[in-house]
């Protein structure tokens, strides 16, 4: 085969940097690599068909074993809306304020029609409280006096309960009589109740129609008043939770054993009906448990126990809230001895420490 001057060159210089070495010891060499690479590769197999030959070892099993119980945390939610802040009462009636300044330089006639019973109505509130709106103090818009419109800090207009009755008041109050004349005839029944007498107008015989003017309900309830912690009455803005006496004296969430092959969810409705009775109407919500808590026999106990292998238990709590009804004691399976609803700081002063610890994360601060 020909070659070109590049290729004898190249081979000229590759033969001139490589050692020299006769034909025979080359061919030895690569003999004996061959051997060698062959020789590990044997070596590797036999290596490998021994480790799959040894026989498998079992792990030694757990000596011992936890119970399994469902756990309840049974609430009942805020029913009134909380306390205002200092601050947002101040902002809303800043709010309110501003909105009546802002319509009263309209007539009176954009929003009512002469001389119809709403605006004989307004000319009487009017007179009567020197304001449109009672409840949020006198606007003086005109006078020397005009700039110092704003209230003071502490004013009592600021308070809840004042606007509260002032609105009350001015409910009250007669609707006007005959001829735009105004009634003055008020009566109070024996419930605390108001009664606003409607003096029919003239030309007809004059009567009067009571209107029972009904005042809210006090966000303060008699059980609050008594500290009543077995109502469900009290603390109404706050969220109340079911705490049980077992028979070991300690306070803690409706609890018992899973029965066989039953869910999570079907025991805690189970456990809520043999704990509480069937006068409560309640409601677990999902299927997957909000927290667990983890308990431990006490040596002495586990010598005298039946079943010594099993340490302790475990509780997984699902949340539950009751719709209506009172828990009731008097046919529960567990043994337990009392009952109360309390908030998430009144449970803190109850409960063990190391059960709080446990449950802490899954109530409420409201």
């Amino acid at each position: 085969m020909n070659m070109n001057a590049g290729q004898r060159t190249t081979r000229r210089l590759a033969a001139k940097a490589a050692p020299s070495i006769c034909r025979s010891c080359r061919d030895s060499i690569s003999r004996n690599t061959y051997a060698t690479a062959a020789a590990a590769a044997q070596t590797e197999d036999q290596n490998t068909s021994s480790i799959q030959h040894i026989p498998p070892v079992h792990a030694a099993s757990s000596a011992t074993s936890y119970a399994v119980n469902a756990g309840v945390v049974l609430s009942r939610p805020p029913l009134i809306t909380r306390d205002l802040h200092p601050f947002e009462s101040a902002f809303f009636l800043y709010q309110r304020r501003l909105n009546e300044r802002l319509a009263l330089p309209f007539t009176r006639y954009f929003y009512f029609k002469k001389k119809t019973p709403a605006d004989i109505e307004w000319k009487r509130k009017i007179k009567q409280r020197l304001t449109p709106a009672r409840d949020i103090g006198r606007y003086k818009g005109y006078g020397d006096e005009a700039w110092n419109d704003e209230l003071l800090v502490g004013a009592q207009e600021s308070e809840i309960q004042h606007q509260v009755e002032r609105l009350l008041e001015d409910a009250e109050h007669p609707v006007i009589g005959g001829s735009g004349e105004e009634g003055t005839e008020v009566e109070a029944n024996a419930e605390g109740s108001t009664k606003a007498a409607t003096v029919v107008p003239e030309g007809s015989a004059k009567k009067l129609v009571d209107d029972v003017i009904e005042r809210p309900m006090p966000r303060v309830t008699e059980a609050d008043l008594k500290n009543d912690v077995k109502s469900l009455n009290r603390m109404l803005q706050r969220t109340l939770y079911l705490l049980v006496k077992d028979q070991e004296g300690r306070w803690i969430f409706p609890q018992g054993r899973l029965i066989k092959k039953e869910s999570l969810h079907m025991a805690a409705e189970r456990v809520l009906v043999q704990s509480g009775g069937i006068n409560m109407n309640t409601w677990v919500v999902g299927n997957v448990p909000v927290g667990h808590y983890e308990y431990n026999f006490r040596p002495e106990l586990l010598k005298s126990s039946p079943n010594p292998n099993e340490v302790g238990f475990k509780t997984f709590f699902m949340k539950a809230r009751i719709l209506a009804g009172q828990a009731n004691l008097a046919e529960n399976k567990f043994g337990l001895m009392d009952f109360k609803w309390l908030a998430k700081e009144e449970v803190e002063k109850e409960v063990q420490k190391s059960y709080w610890h446990s449950v802490k994360n899954m109530l409420a601060e409201r």
